[in-house]
């Protein structure tokens, strides 16, 4: 599983460019394959002012990384039938101010509300009670009309975290411990930083030299925010993005999460968002996750599920390029040690469509029925992958026809024609 020398080197050069061009005080960063940690590697000496040394056992405060955990536990109640994604958020949090918008619209950053409570900056000052947060929160300070756009509402996600807390009877970070540290095995993911743990900073713009930051206890928008964590446990939560546990979130789920919900008109695809997820499209390629940031505190998580990598990175300034750097060292190992293609086998025999293979026509366009990996792919004008779910009976599982049915229409022990979603496949062109 390790990586090869002149790989390691290029990772590495990548997180040294961080740190000298953006003077970081100490940056920790690590990729994953195939569901481990197969590098990690540190720059910079200054991960505390008594001079500990930065490393993937360390801990630093995620920032907005912890948002993924809160749309995660919501996801869990939806799939636990405690809630629907379309419900209003009225119906958990009776009386409160943007109680008409859904769920789906706070987990995308989709409802126009605005981005951060009214009162004193939240990340520079100690947290309110939820009773406080939301008695200060008025629909005139709404950003925008919902789903005009992707407005990134760190507020958004402090209701997200109250309403599971009530759902389930327990607090917020219980509930995260619970429902995800303790599956799969975050064991230095905590609320509070725990020994060895970061030092937040800024670094002056002219002198160069290091200030350090607050890290106030969050209080009701910790679930926006609030998490530490290191490059060891960060490794493990990635893993899991790749490969889903279903103690956690089924592999269904995470697809929902990880599919495009908003994004500003002006980004698009390149920059868009799911469901408590960054999407980040790297042509033809798509990086799944989330950036971070807290005072004195840069963080970034993002994989690749296709190719089944992913990269993480802690920093602790205010201000840098840290939280980005994953999307490198996914570039860097893809170059280096580019992923194979799958092996091909000759295929078995399908226990159910071996008469469709062949050749098709829509009216005169030609289309070809084969087989995949045991399953039965459509190509050419319409294309689409299909699985059995009876005797002629089959569903689209992606392309146009998606979710849509395949029926197979016989007169007597012969095939007539297919029939897809109302297309009519025949064996032969019209007019032969």
């Amino acid at each position: 599983m390790t990586l090869r020398p002149d790989t390691a080197a290029a990772l590495y050069a990548e997180v040294a460019a961080a740190q000298s061009e953006w003077k970081l005080p100490s940056i920790n960063a690590g990729v994953v394959r195939d569901g481990a940690l197969v590098w990690s590697g540190s720059r910079g000496r200054f991960a505390t002012a008594g001079g500990l040394e930065p490393g993937p056992d360390v801990q630093y405060r995620i920032g907005s990384i912890t948002k993924t955990m809160t749309a995660v536990l919501i996801m869990q109640c939806r799939d636990d039938g405690l809630l629907s994604l379309n419900d209003a958020v009225g119906k958990h949090l009776p009386g409160i101010a943007f109680g008409d918008l859904s769920l789906r619209q706070l987990l995308a950053h989709s409802g126009g509300m605005n981005a951060e409570p009214e009162g004193d900056w939240w990340e520079r000052n100690p947290g309110v009670s939820f009773e406080t947060l939301t008695g200060a929160m008025d629909e005139a300070q709404a950003a925008g009309r919902p789903d005009r756009r992707h407005h990134y509402s760190n507020l958004g996600y402090a209701l997200l975290g109250e309403i599971v807390a009530r759902l389930r009877g327990a607090s917020w970070m219980e509930l995260i411990a619970e429902r995800i540290l303790n599956p799969l095995e975050m064991r230095r993911t905590s609320y509070f930083p725990i020994s060895p743990s970061a030092q937040g900073y800024s670094v002056h713009p002219f002198s160069g030299r290091l200030a350090e930051e607050p890290a106030y206890d969050a209080g009701a928008m910790a679930s926006a925010g609030q998490l530490w964590s290191t490059i060891e446990d960060l490794a493990r939560y990635a893993a899991f993005w790749i490969d889903p546990g279903y103690e956690v979130l089924s592999r269904d789920s995470v697809d929902e999460m990880a599919a495009p919900a908003a994004a500003d008109p002006r980004e698009g695809l390149t920059a868009s968002y799911g469901l408590g997820l960054r999407l980040h499209a790297d042509d033809p390629h798509l990086f799944v996750g989330h950036t971070g940031s807290m005072p004195g505190f840069l963080a970034g998580l993002f994989v690749d599920q296709v190719r089944r990598i992913g990269a993480v990175t802690l920093g602790n300034a205010t201000y840098g390029k840290c939280a980005s750097v994953p999307l490198d060292l996914m570039r860097t190992l893809a170059t280096y040690e580019p992923v194979l293609p799958v092996e091909w086998l000759p295929e078995p025999e399908l226990a159910q469509g071996e008469e469709l293979l062949g050749h098709w026509y829509w009216g005169n366009t030609p289309l070809t029925m084969s087989v995949s990996a045991g399953i039965l792919h459509l190509s050419g004008g319409l294309t689409s992958r299909f699985s059995p779910l009876g005797p002629d009976l089959y569903r689209g599982r992606d392309g146009y026809l998606a979710g849509e049915k395949l029926r197979v229409v016989r007169d007597g022990d012969s095939i007539q024609h297919l029939n897809v979603a109302t297309f009519i496949l025949t064996r032969t062109p019209y007019g032969s």
